[in-house]
C-alpha cells in the first residue's frame, strides 16, 4: 500500500460549495476515484463532433464554464464553448469559438486544440495549442464565454501545453510549457517562462524532466494538466506522463510541488502515478489508453478537487479526491 502522511495543508482557493462531487467508494484506498457515470461529455455531445476531450472547465456564473476541443467531422480540432449547472451535465455550443484578434496575422491559425482556463484577477484567461506555423500555445480571454479575445502567442513553435499560474507570483505571470516539434512529439520536459504583460515572455526556466529509469509511466514525456493550485506546502501541479509501451504511448495523470516563489524549483515529485487508464473508456477509442488532465474545480473550504480528463482522445471524463491527499501523496511517495 502506498505511504500517506497527515500534516494539515491550506488550500488557498475560493469557496466552492456546489462543486460536482461524489464520494470515494467503499473499501477503496485510491488517492483519486472516478465517477460512476463516466464519460461526462460523450464523444457527439454536439452535430458536428466525432469526438470530445481534453477540455477545461471553471467556476462561472454560479454554475459551470468550458471550453471544450471537438474534433468536427472533417477531423478538424476546434474549441467550443460548453455550459452546465453542476459540472456533470454539459451543453456544448455547436459553433466553434470565434476569437477577436486585433492583428489578423495572429489570428489566422489552422486548428484548436487541448485548451487550459484559469482566472487571474477576475478574468478569465484561455490557453490552448494552435497551428500559427505549427503547434504553439494560444492565449486569450473572456469574460462571458461569448465573445473570445485572442492575444499575441505566448511562445514560437513548436510548443504545447501552455498553462498559466492563476496569479502573479513576484510581480509577474508565469506560464508552464513543453516545447515540442511538429508531430506526435517523443519527447517532452516542463519549461517555465515569466512575463510583466502577457505579451513578453522570458525568463525560462527548466522545471521537470521525464524519469527514464526502468521504463515507468512518466519515462517518455510529460506536460503540464490544469492550473496549478495554491496550498500552504507549495503549488500542486497536476500532469500528464507518458511511456512508450510496444503498443505505443501511455498517457497517466501524476502529481509534483513546486515551490511558491520559485515555481521553476520542485520541492517533492510522486513516483507512482494518480490514475493510468484501467477503464474502458480510457483505454479503448481514438487514441487508446490515454488519460489526460486538462481542468480541476477546488473547493477552497473542504479541498475536495474534482479533475476533468480526456479519455482515449474520446469523451471527457472526472475523477475527484481531496487537495489535501494529493500532498501528502506526493510527499510522502517523493522520488529521491
Amino acid at each position: 500500500m502506498l505511504k500517506i502522511a497527515s500534516a494539515m495543508t491550506e488550500v488557498r482557493a475560493e469557496p466552492l460549495p456546489n462543486i460536482p462531487w461524489q464520494e470515494r467508494p467503499q473499501g477503496s484506498q485510491d488517492v483519486l476515484w472516478r465517477y460512476d457515470r463516466n464519460p461526462v461529455v460523450p464523444a457527439r455531445a454536439i452535430a458536428a463532433s466525432t469526438y470530445v476531450h481534453n477540455s477545461a472547465v471553471i467556476p462561472f456564473d454560479g454554475g459551470f464554464a468550458g471550453v471544450f476541443r471537438v474534433d468536427n467531422r472533417s477531423r478538424r480540432m476546434q474549441l467550443h464553448a460548453g455550459r452546465s449547472r453542476d459540472g456533470l451535465d454539459w451543453k456544448l455550443e455547436e459553433q466553434p469559438i470565434q476569437f477577436v484578434c486585433d492583428d489578423p496575422e495572429i489570428g489566422k491559425f489552422s486548428y484548436g486544440y487541448d485548451p487550459r482556463l484559469v482566472r487571474i484577477d477576475g478574468r478569465v484567461y484561455v490557453m490552448w495549442c494552435n497551428g500559427y506555423h505549427g503547434p504553439t500555445i494560444g492565449l486569450g480571454y473572456t469574460d462571458d464565454f461569448e465573445t473570445f479575445h485572442q492575444l499575441e502567442n505566448a511562445l514560437l513553435p513548436f510548443n504545447r501545453n501552455g498553462v498559466l499560474f492563476p496569479r502573479r507570483i513576484l510581480g509577474d505571470y508565469c506560464l508552464l510549457s513543453r516545447p515540442s516539434d511538429n508531430g506526435h512529439t517523443p519527447f517532452g520536459e516542463i519549461y517555465l517562462s515569466r512575463s510583466p504583460d502577457l505579451v513578453h515572455w522570458g525568463r525560462h526556466r527548466h522545471v521537470m524532466s521525464p524519469i527514464k529509469q526502468e521504463n515507468g509511466w512518466q519515462s517518455t514525456k510529460i506536460g503540464a494538466g490544469p492550473a496549478p493550485i495554491e496550498t500552504s506546502e507549495g503549488w500542486l501541479l497536476i500532469y500528464h506522463g507518458v511511456v512508450t509501451t510496444c503498443n505505443g504511448f501511455v498517457y497517466s495523470a501524476g502529481a509534483a510541488l513546486l515551490d511558491l516563489d520559485e515555481p521553476w524549483r520542485v520541492i517533492a515529485r510522486a513516483d507512482p502515478y494518480l490514475l493510468t487508464p484501467s477503464t474502458l473508456y480510457e483505454s479503448v477509442g481514438n487514441v487508446p489508453n490515454v488519460v489526460f488532465p486538462c481542468g480541476a474545480l477546488i473547493d477552497g473550504a473542504t479541498g475536495r478537487l474534482a479533475l476533468y480528463y480526456g479519455s482515449a482522445d474520446t469523451v471527457v471524463s472526472v475523477a475527484f479526491g481531496y487537495v489535501q491527499e494529493i500532498v501528502d501523496f506526493v510527499r510522502s511517495n517523493a522520488i529521491r
